[in-house]
């Protein structure tokens, strides 16, 4: 048997291990050990997102090695995502996000050039990425205006993965930037977005002036 057939059986065989391993009582804090075990190994991580189940993919993406995840590369992930129902599909590519494309100059490039993408995967990376931006406290690139001016105009059209993200990045520029908070505001008024939105005990609400007031008051109690 030659070296590199042995070592895909190899592959193959620790890829049905951990697959095993994995269950619907399976934590994302117990894939996380998993992955620093393995530490990385892309290979593995196609293996395991060959399996098409949503936990195995997302164990793969935390052992993927960013290097490789070309725009070629990242378009056929997101095509498989797409065969996950809504909430896993926005998660895998939120895990991705936060694991893997934020994690890399090149990656970050890719996600910053995704604003018109056909994919609403990646328009919500896109969206995502630059509310991260600010909640993070990070000092945020000078395309706010750009954005605001994107959400005003497109949100109410825009699938409801990415209009989320691009709520999500109003309400964080409407918490840090008080210059455009009232604006930031006035959106949620106008569209209505997640204004009748039931939500639990102690989390924050989507509806923009809410969120923002809320948010705002926190900062301002520390």
């Amino acid at each position: 048997m030659s070296e590199n057939k042995a070592t895909v059986i190899q592959r193959a065989s620790k890829a049905e291990d951990i697959l095993a391993q994995i269950n619907s009582n399976t934590k994302l804090g117990d894939l996380r050990k998993i992955a620093k075990d393995i530490k990385k190994d892309h290979e593995l991580a196609i293996e395991l997102w060959s399996s098409g189940e949503y936990l195995p993919r997302l164990l793969a993406i935390l052992i993927m090695d960013k290097k490789l995840l070309t725009s070629d590369v990242l378009n056929e992930l997101d095509k498989d995502m797409q065969t996950h129902a809504l909430e896993e599909r926005n998660n895998l590519m939120d895990w991705l996000m936060a694991n893997q494309l934020t994690k890399g100059k090149k990656t970050i490039a890719l996600m910053e050039s995704w604003i018109d993408s056909p994919s609403p995967l990646q328009r919500r990376a896109f969206w995502y990425y630059q509310a991260r931006l600010r909640w993070t406290g990070q000092t945020p690139p000078d395309n706010t205006e750009e954005l605001l001016s994107a959400i005003e105009s497109t949100i109410v059209e825009e699938e409801p993965e990415v209009q989320w993200a691009m709520n999500f990045t109003a309400g964080w520029i409407g918490v840090y930037d008080v210059e455009k908070r009232a604006r930031c505001v006035k959106i949620g008024e106008k569209t209505g977005l997640y204004k009748d939105e039931m939500v639990s005990k102690g989390c924050t609400p989507n509806y923009l002036p809410e969120f923002i007031t809320m948010e705002v008051n926190k900062r301002q109690k520390k």
